[in-house]
């Protein structure tokens, strides 16, 4: 019996300290859960340095208003002066939520040229070249995150070179120089590759009208009414300036950052 009451006593010991031992035990360690990734975005916002280079035609339309050899006047005819350029371009852009906005300055050389045969003198011939341009151009352009579509427009300016040969021995038989100014409106579409670089195309048309030029030499000198028009296709590539934006607005990390947001 007294086997039995002892073995009694320490089942109920047992029993009582059991729940104890759980209670005692330590709770397992909370995980905070990672955030989720933070999508980069671009901001187009800063100062910008570039080249660029393609191709264009001038397209020139050379009518005789007289000379002094006393010639009747009347239209010599067109031609499209083409071929390479290269210079570069150096801007600011700023931008809000998608749209961007900005203001470009670009300068490039240019080596169009293009010739025909006077329909009023045959065999002589009249030969056009554009040496340079320049651009002064507004933009206007919305962003798909690096992505953006452009339209500019502004003033421009061409070097221009004239001469009018012999079709009998292949020399000038006068020649002038003009800076011809007028205006220009284009479109790009530019991507950023990196968070301060990027790379685009861009088309610009540029408006030259009509001006009379008088070509003169030595024992010569005539006056054409010249017309000119100037379309050009370019690549360009960019490097802007400055380490705005950031990661979802944790702090700047080259030019990457919420469009439109604050920056820090």
């Amino acid at each position: 019996m007294k086997k039995f009451l002892l073995a009694t006593v320490g089942l109920v010991a047992l029993g009582m300290a059991t729940p104890a031992s759980a209670a005692d035990v330590a709770a397992p360690p909370y995980t905070k859960a990672p955030p989720p990734p933070v999508v980069a975005i671009y901001d187009w916002t800063g100062f910008y340095i570039g080249v660029n280079g393609g191709g264009g035609s001038a397209r020139k339309c050379w009518d005789l208003v007289g000379d002094s050899d006393a010639d009747l006047p009347g239209p010599e005819g067109c031609h499209n002066a083409t071929g390479g350029t290269a210079g570069g371009q150096i801007g600011y852009r700023w931008q809000t939520g998608n749209w961007v906005w900005g203001i470009e300055g670009q300068g490039n050389w240019a080596d169009f040229r293009g010739s025909n045969v006077s329909n009023l003198f045959a065999p002589d011939f009249n030969r056009s070249r554009v040496d340079a341009f320049g651009l002064i151009t507004g933009q206007i352009g919305y962003a798909w995150n690096n992505t953006l579509f452009y339209v500019k427009g502004g003033g421009a300016a061409t070097g221009d070179k004239y001469d009018a040969f012999s079709g009998t021995s292949g020399l000038i038989i006068a020649a002038a120089n003009e800076t011809r100014w007028g205006g220009t409106v284009g479109a790009g579409l530019e991507f950023g590759f990196a968070p301060n670089w990027s790379v685009g195309v861009e088309y610009d048309h540029l408006f030259m009208g009509s001006r009379n030029v008088t070509l003169t030499a030595p024992l010569f000198s005539e006056t054409e009414h010249i017309k000119q028009d100037v379309d050009i296709g370019l690549v360009r590539v960019n490097y802007r300036f400055g380490g705005y934006g950031g990661y979802g607005g944790n702090g700047g990390y080259g030019g990457y950052g919420a469009p439109g947001a604050a920056h820090y």
